[in-house]
């Protein structure tokens, strides 16, 4: 999967200060609507998806990576948006290996597409997981420098 198609760069968060995970998640999603890119009707049904399934396990992955996602009925196509926390400290989340995490994406994908959601999850976490890609990521000025790494770096 093509990072670059999956990621738009109205929806690249350079400089992301959020308070903790849940204001990270919630600040993310209505990001979403703010851009268009998720239906403001549909914006308590994800916000509620995703805390619900946070709540049940941490999606704190490791490397300061965290992929809070949900599977929403009404979602057509899959909505993704990554934040890359500023100043170093990042936002704890309970992640495996107790790192704080500097790359928050919240992935939304439909509910009918369960192989979908699978993939998306294992390709998000493949190329984040890779060190070089997450220090560029973390070093770039702006939101279209970001766009150009993750484009590049799915190929």
């Amino acid at each position: 999967m093509n990072l670059g198609e999956l990621f738009e760069v109205k929806n690249l968060i350079v400089g992301f200060e959020p308070h903790d995970k849940w204001h990270a998640i919630e600040a993310l999603i209505q990001h979403l609507v703010d851009s268009g890119s998720l239906p403001e009707s549909q914006a308590d049904d994800a916000l509620d998806a995703v805390q619900r399934r946070e709540r049940s396990m941490s999606t704190g992955m490791e490397k300061g990576v965290a992929i809070p996602h949900a599977a929403l009925p009404d979602l057509d196509q899959v909505v993704a948006i990554l934040g890359l926390v500023s100043g170093g400290d990042g936002v704890p989340f309970e992640s495996m290996d107790g790192a704080p995490a500097q790359l928050i994406v919240v992935l939304l994908i439909p509910k009918a597409k369960k192989l979908l959601h699978i993939k998306t999850l294992a390709d998000v976490a493949k190329i984040l997981g890779n060190e070089q890609i997450r220090q560029e990521l973390l070093g770039a000025p702006d939101a279209t420098v970001v766009h150009e790494l993750l484009a590049s770096s799915s190929e």
